[in-house]
């Protein structure tokens, strides 16, 4: 599908990322994760464009609870992607989804939301309301929720970059909003002791590290974009699901899922 867009705004970010994420696709070793993630952030990017249509009807509050019912019928595009497209389990999980009533539907939202599952728990629940958050911070309006991390809408980071003349930024998994932070602690447990934040990096992936805490035992995946500033962080961090496989076997766990749920 071709969309027409402005060239700001989520839409454009969404369909930005799913090309980028198609251009790497052509020169993979493993084309498949970034062909997944170029579908899904088209999906994403047409799900916005109807939550779009219906905030000019009707203003979106930035409360769940509140907006579920009139933007569940658009989020649940995405599990109808991803139950075609993704690999198994995950594509066994949205079908299960599919089936549920919009009142068990609508609830796993809220329940997600308000804390009681995580992203590494339930992926399809930060996928499906990336849409609804993107549209949210376009429009400047805040969702009410705890925000133990990203500033807008409480959500962890995916990845983490470095760029130019700037300290490291985080870019958050839930709504796609990039921030800085201090490069000296943990994300997840804010320990600052250097001796328990090692980082890890293979020749196979230049300008990718892992940034992990020995306190907690989290991770967070870092691309420094100092040296070439073409890459997006959330699609180029699926060129190197080696090192996640590298930390899971060494007993770290990642902050906040990929894009494809790793």
């Amino acid at each position: 599908m071709t969309l027409s867009v402005r060239s700001s705004g989520p839409v454009a970010e969404l369909v930005r990322n799913s090309v980028r994420a198609e251009l790497l696709a052509d020169s993979a070793a493993d084309p498949e994760p970034l062909r997944y993630a170029a579908g899904l952030l088209r999906v994403q990017a047409d799900v916005v464009t109807v939550l779009e249509a219906k905030h000019a009807a009707h203003v979106f509050s930035g409360r769940v609870i509140e907006d579920a019912g009139r933007m569940l019928g658009a989020l649940l595009d995405v599990p109808r992607y991803v139950a075609r497209a993704a690999p198994l389990p995950l594509a066994r999980e949205a079908r299960l989804r599919l089936r549920e009533d919009a009142d068990s539907a609508r609830t796993r939202l809220l329940v997600y939301w308000g804390g009681g599952r995580t992203s590494a728990e339930d992926y399809l629940s930060r996928a499906m309301l990336r849409p609804y958050l993107e549209l949210l911070r376009d429009e400047g309006i805040p969702p009410e929720r705890p925000r133990p991390t990203c500033p807008f809408c409480g959500g962890g980071p995916a990845v983490g970059a470095l760029r130019i003349g700037a300290a490291r930024t985080l870019l958050c998994g839930q709504c796609g909003l990039e921030w800085s932070m201090d490069p000296e602690l943990c994300v997840a447990c804010g320990e600052n002791d250097p001796a328990k934040l090692p980082s890890f990096a293979s020749e196979q992936h230049p300008g990718v590290r892992l940034d992990t805490c020995q306190a907690c035992g989290r991770y967070l995946k870092t691309l420094d974009l100092s040296q070439d500033a073409r890459p997006l962080p959330e699609v180029d961090d699926l060129t190197s699901l080696a090192l996640d496989q590298w930390a899971d076997q060494q007993g770290f766990t990642r902050m906040e899922p990929s894009l494809v749920g790793i």
